[in-house]
């Protein structure tokens, strides 16, 4: 008895050229964006933060409030943001002032 050769697999028959192919290298660039209705800091800027604090405490309170030189010392939005983007827990701390101060204007009823 012989054994018969099987013949070979097809090949995969090649994507049409206008079609993205279905994986990619970020996976959550396909994914839609998430919606973060509960996120009150959701879409909010650090420089929004920072202008709407100074406005709101003045740069002397910020400072006492938050104790970092760029709110101490010749303060400046410019200098203040070069010093909260590279510093997270000062960030933070700036995030969590913002959010008490949006949790005081409620309570007040001066909302912008």
């Amino acid at each position: 008895m012989t054994a018969t050769p099987t013949p070979p697999a097809p090949a995969p028959e090649p994507a049409p050229r206008d079609t993205v192919p279905e994986t990619s290298a970020d996976p959550q660039a396909a994914a839609p964006p998430v919606r973060q209705a509960r996120n009150p800091l959701h879409g909010v800027t650090l420089e929004t933060m920072v202008v709407g604090l100074a406005d709101y405490f003045g740069w002397d309170e910020l400072g006492q409030r938050v104790p970092i030189r760029c709110f101490q010392s010749d303060p400046s939005v410019g200098s203040s943001l070069k010093f909260l983007r590279k510093t997270p827990w000062a960030r933070e701390k700036v995030e969590s002032l913002y959010l008490f101060m949006l949790r005081d204007q409620k309570r007040s009823g001066h909302l912008d």
